[in-house]
């Protein structure tokens, strides 16, 4: 059996040669063959975020809520984040503001354990809530989500550009300083997919949040998504908006810039690299590049398996750890 086993595996080399003929470097990383044997299980060094363990740098970034099938996709990433000891963040939250029609949407603390686990509201949502001293409700689904803190995604041009998009009255940044003087749970701000110029990353830097996720330019862009459900003539004329922003590589450089700075100061305790993270060998490069606690996220990849089945997902994400693990063991980055 062995001999047929070996003859198979070298006809499998032969007919599958002139496929595998290179197709470039990837010339990040300096690789080590010689240095380690392969890998064995918790070559992944575990990261402290908010009180709880996540045991690889891997974040579910938010994703959906209050729309069909919304409830088992979230499910299964809960189920995925207790499985891989991750955490995750919530899409957006705004329909139980007013409602519980959807809270069994978002109602996932029950499958994913005491893994890390955000809400999530839009800048413009958590203005008027502030505008009409409403607090209360904000806090309220914090604690009625047994979520460990809140995101707050900011979206001027998505908010813009979509048909129905809330009238942002003030620059975000005063209402983030206003949520942290109330809130008493941590809180991330993130991005929807343009990411954050150099001042913008630099003023949230120096606030006390427990991370800023880029969302740069290269995963889905929420304002060309909005501009495509716009009339023909109103799409032509603002298709140039969709293509503003900034992509994961250009941001690493300005918080690398900001971590490295004499005059540090970067009071943000993590920061998530999310925007055209395409696989673990990009998540890995981030995470390594950066000198500050780092995470990487993956929002469209995850959610194309959850949608599909948990078992799909599942797999998924054992692949994304293995590939993690490999790349701690074998890679260095090049700097």
């Amino acid at each position: 059996m062995e001999n047929n086993d070996l003859s198979a595996r070298k006809t499998d080399h032969i007919q599958l040669a002139f496929e595998a003929q290179a197709q470039g470097l990837d010339e990040r990383f300096f690789y080590e063959p010689m240095m380690h044997a392969h890998p064995e299980k918790g070559v992944i060094p575990a990261l402290q975020l908010s009180g709880k363990t996540l045991k690889a740098p891997l974040w579910i970034s938010s994703m959906t809520g209050g729309a069909q099938m919304a409830g088992n996709i979230n499910r299964n990433l809960a189920l995925a984040c207790k499985n891989f000891g991750l955490g995750m963040g919530l899409g957006s939250c705004r329909s139980l503001l007013e409602s519980n029609d959807y809270f069994h949407d978002f109602a996932v603390r029950k499958y994913m354990g005491d893994q890390l686990l955000y809400a999530n509201l839009g800048i413009a949502q958590v203005e008027e809530m502030l505008a009409q001293n409403k607090f209360d409700k904000i806090r309220d689904l914090v604690h009625k989500l047994e979520a460990d803190g809140l995101i707050l995604h900011v979206n001027p041009l998505q908010e813009w550009l979509q048909p129905e998009g809330d009238h942002i009255a003030n620059p975000p940044i005063d209402t983030i300083k206003r949520m942290l003087d109330l809130a008493d749970f941590p809180i991330m701000v993130k991005e929807v997919g343009q990411g954050f110029g150099p001042k913008s990353l630099q003023a949230l830097a120096e606030l006390p949040l427990e991370a800023i996720e880029f969302g740069a330019s290269g995963g889905t862009n929420f304002s060309l998504l909005e501009n495509l459900r716009r009339d023909e003539f109103f799409r032509e004329q603002f298709a140039p908006v969709a293509q503003l922003g900034h992509n994961a590589y250009e941001m690493l450089e300005w918080a690398r810039e900001l971590c490295q700075s004499p005059q540090n100061k970067v009071h943000t305790r993590a920061f998530i690299v999310s925007g055209g993270i395409k696989n673990f060998l990009d998540g890995y490069y981030f995470v390594q590049s950066l000198p500050w606690k780092t995470m990487y996220a993956q929002a469209s990849a995850f959610l194309k398996h959850a949608m599909r089945s948990e078992d799909e997902l599942m797999e998924f994400t054992e692949n994304q750890i293995r590939g993690l693990e490999l790349a701690y063991t074998f890679l260095t980055v090049k700097k």
